[in-house]
């Protein structure tokens, strides 16, 4: 469930009230927060999408070839180049398209109209001048234009299919009652109006929150522009390589060119040679390939309830060994229930749930608070009861304490906490403290979240104003409150699913060791035997060098979010790659520190969420397993893409070089790296990232960036040699069978595209509808280009005989079966 803190500094006084803003308000709201601009549309599409494919060095590769063809009189070969500049660049046109698809999807979706309530009438507006405090009157069947919350309204149903996949209606409901104090408060999913999502029963009032980029709607899309198009470190790996093969290339095109000078070949045979050479070494094909899976891959994210605000983060999620996840909210629901009062003698349920209700603040933003005011109701502290001083609760001192004056005008301090530490306040004999800890244990052991109560009355005369120290003694204990967190669905599932795929998740948790291990048995961390320590414990393991031994434990309980610094930095000590969930300020080192900081995008606070890579929408420690489930499969379409483009380029640039160097005519002229480059491109881009995450998480991607394995270098050397042989035997066989020159490259190019339609099948296993169409379309586009005679003459080629396309399919068939035999099977 989507729930958002309530930015009430933003709206309105009376903004539960049926009133818009005035026209001035609302400009001034506007030059404080900006438009509602929730995509920002490039203002030149065309500009950029021009320039972007003139960057495609094969388009100024076929130009400089057709004007050195016309230079010389050639003018057929010059304009069959310039022709084939057309398809090439409408390729590039289709696949830059593509890449800005998801966030066009998304931009559709929205609202460009909105009636807005301003001066006391209903007007329409654009959906852009919203502003945060505006009142938008939304119909049926219309979307809301920003995030906000509904102040009015029946039988309200939403499709918000667009933010949480889910096709079914989300009933939604009206604010009637203002939510606890505070400056961000938590208010309930079924009470939002999100951009993007549209009203589809009845008619709602929504009061705007959050526009632009700060709606959800909003971070998806930026996440999406960001992650598209930050430069991560293995990108920058791939730009190196790209720089070396490219000087490799060119050595090696001078070569050519002398060498084909040197074989009595004129100056236009020997160019040719060299620039087609050279356009058939380029390796544009991996940074774009790259570049491309990492935009699918933050989309996919973003689809999973995941925004990445890093782009870093793709990879590392990727590559992730242990998780560190917080239990309250992200394991559990974070929802506290009180289901047991177990009050002093002498005292009645009534009286513990007041003295709990003391020590609590409604404007605390806890949880724990929550639920005891909740239960204590009318019992609760009212305006007759003066709040004199309050000692909140910290991690260091795991209590709350308050002293206030009654109704009666007597004093009172009450104190909550930890039960040890409680416990530790009051003057109970041993064999009472032995029980009451016996009580404490017991529900501890079967997953509570168990606190002690204790208050002290204080004399008036002894105590005047702010007492310079906490009251840590003499205290009366007024007994035991238990509560349950239930656990989120399906997490269990997926802490098997991590197990299963070698992530180590460790539960942290400020809880009793006890109710932690409960908590964890539940949801099967250790394989049900969960091996559990208290946080104090990790200072003194990595003290002693005995860091590494973290990684197996199961549960950090007791445990203080400083603790969390040390347990991340301990885990990577050991060559884990770490996530770590948070959602306070304290949580910030932690976060910062992690290869993948996750922050909570529901009770996160705006501190955590800046510095994370990751913001989870749901909170959930499902979404985080789904999560590390695309970033693996990304790695894994992004493997077999790269074991594509090297197993097919391997053939093409030793064939293209070393053929001509050994005296015999070029195999491959201008138009055919055309018609090569129109199958490898979309077949790199378009089939492998198609494969979605499955049920199980697939294997970790390696560590620095490292995709292949020893058995996929073997394979992909393998396979690369073999076309090379076939290709080579094809051409020299046919060349000197027939006599003819246009036989020996038509059959050495059947050859190689039928092969590469073979790697297709084998690597994507023809599991998507993309595959199998891009595998039969370039088998049949070799079979139409080679056997019309029109464009086999246009492209310097012969028709072949059956028989030949019969040894064609049959290499083909054999680069197939082996490459099935080499590669692992995909996840």
């Amino acid at each position: 469930m989507l729930r958002r803190p309530l930015p009430i500094a933003r709206l309105p006084e009376a903004w539960l009230a049926e009133q818009g803003l005035g026209d001035a308000a609302a400009d001034e709201r506007r030059r404080r927060f900006g438009r509602n601009d929730i995509v920002e549309r490039p203002p030149a599409a065309w500009r950029d999408l021009v320039r972007d494919t003139a960057k495609d060095p094969m388009l100024w590769f076929l130009a400089g070839t057709s004007a050195l063809y016309a230079a010389v009189g050639q003018g057929v070969e010059a304009l069959t180049l310039v022709v084939a500049i057309l398809p090439l660049a409408g390729m590039d046109v289709v696949l830059h398209r593509r890449t800005q698809a998801s966030t066009e999807d998304l931009a559709s979706r929205l609202a460009s109209r909105a009636r807005v309530v301003r001066d006391g009438a209903a007007r329409e507006v654009a959906a852009a001048d919203l502003v945060p405090g505006d009142l938008v009157l939304v119909a049926t069947g219309e979307a809301f234009p920003a995030d906000g919350v509904i102040v009015a309204g029946r039988e309200l149903q939403a499709d918000e299919s667009a933010l949480t996949g889910e096709a079914y209606p989300v009933a939604k409901l009206a604010l009637r009652a203002p939510p606890p104090d505070g400056d961000e408060p938590i208010v309930e999913h079924e009470h939002w109006g999100f951009a993007g999502t549209r009203l589809l029963t009845g008619a709602a009032a929504l009061r705007v929150a959050w526009t632009g980029g700060e709606t959800l709607y909003g971070e998806i899309v930026r996440s999406a522009v960001r992650g598209a198009h930050a430069l991560t470190p293995l990108q920058a790996a791939i730009r190196s390589l790209v720089t070396v093969l490219v000087a490799a290339a060119g050595v090696l095109c001078l070569i050519m060119a002398a060498a084909r000078l040197r074989q009595g070949h004129g100056w236009l045979d020997a160019l040719v040679s060299a620039v087609t050479l050279a356009s058939a070494a380029l390796p544009e094909e991996f940074p774009v390939v790259f570049t491309f899976f990492l935009g699918v891959g933050v989309y996919r994210l973003a689809r999973r309830q995941a925004l990445v605000r890093r782009a870093v983060s793709v990879e590392n999620i990727g590559r992730l060994t242990c998780i560190c996840s917080d239990k309250t909210g992200t394991i559990t629901e974070g929802r506290l229930h009180l289901t047991h009062l177990l009050p002093a003698p002498g005292l009645d349920d009534a009286r513990l749930l007041r003295v709990a209700a003391l020590a609590s603040r409604e404007e605390s933003g806890d949880p724990l608070d929550a639920s005891i005011l909740r239960a204590a109701g009318d019992g609760a502290p009212g305006g007759a009861v003066e709040l004199l001083a309050t000692f909140p609760f910290t991690e260091g001192r795991k209590r709350e304490t308050a002293i206030v004056r009654d109704a009666d005008g007597a004093l009172v301090a009450a104190a909550k906490g930890a039960a040890e530490v409680v416990l530790d306040m009051c003057a109970l004999a041993p064999a009472d403290r032995g029980a009451w800890e016996r009580r404490m244990t017991d529900l501890a052991a079967e997953g509570h979240k168990v606190i002690a109560c204790a208050w002290r009355p204080l004399d008036a005369a002894v105590w005047a104003g702010e007492p310079a120290d906490e009251l840590t003694h003499e205290y009366r204990f007024a007994g035991l409150l238990a509560f349950e967190d239930p656990v989120r669905a399906g997490v269990a599932r997926a802490v098997a699913r991590c197990r299963e795929a070698g992530i180590h998740t460790i539960m942290v948790t400020g809880d009793h060791p006890l109710t932690a291990l409960a908590v964890a048995r539940e949801v099967g961390l250790g394989g049900g035997a969960p091996a559990v320590i208290a946080g104090d414990e990790i200072a003194g393991r990595v003290a002693r060098g005995e860091g590494a031994g973290l990684r197996g434990v199961d549960v950090i309980a007791r445990a203080a979010p400083a603790q969390k610094l040390a347990l991340v930095r301990a885990l990577q000590d050991a060559r884990e790659i770490v996530a770590v969930t948070g959602d306070g300020v304290n949580d910030v080192p932690a976060l910062q520190a992690a290869d993948v900081g996750i922050a909570m995008g529901e009770r996160g606070t705006r501190s955590a969420r800046e510095v994370a890579a990751i913001v989870l929408l749901d909170d959930d420690f499902a979404t985080i397993v789904r999560a590390v489930g695309e970033g693996r499969q990304l790695f894994e379409n992004l493997r077999r893409a790269f074991q594509y483009l090297l197993m097919i380029h391997i053939p093409l640039v030793v064939t293209a070089a070393f053929i001509p160097l050994a005296g015999y005519p070029l195999l491959y002229l201008p138009t055919h790296i055309v018609w090569l480059e129109l199958l490898i491109h979309p077949t790199a881009l378009l089939v492998f990232q198609e494969f979605p995450a499955g049920g199980r998480i697939g294997p970790a991607a390696g560590r620095a960036g490292r995709f292949f394995s020893r058995r996929d270098w073997v394979a992909i050397a393998a396979v690369g040699a073999l076309i090379t042989v076939l290709v080579t035997g094809g051409y020299l066989a046919s060349l000197g069978e027939a006599g003819r020159l246009e036989h020996g490259r038509a059959m050495a190019l059947a050859v190689l595209t039928l092969s590469g339609a073979a790697l297709t099948a084998a690597l994507s296993r023809l599991r998507t509808r993309m595959a199998w169409l891009v595998a039969a379309g370039g088998g049949l586009l070799s079979g139409a280009l080679i056997q019309t005679p029109a464009l086999a003459r246009l492209l310097h080629l012969e028709p072949l005989h059956p028989a030949d396309w019969a040894l064609a399919l049959a290499a083909a068939a054999g680069v197939g079966l082996l490459t099935l035999a080499g590669v692992r099977r995909p996840v």
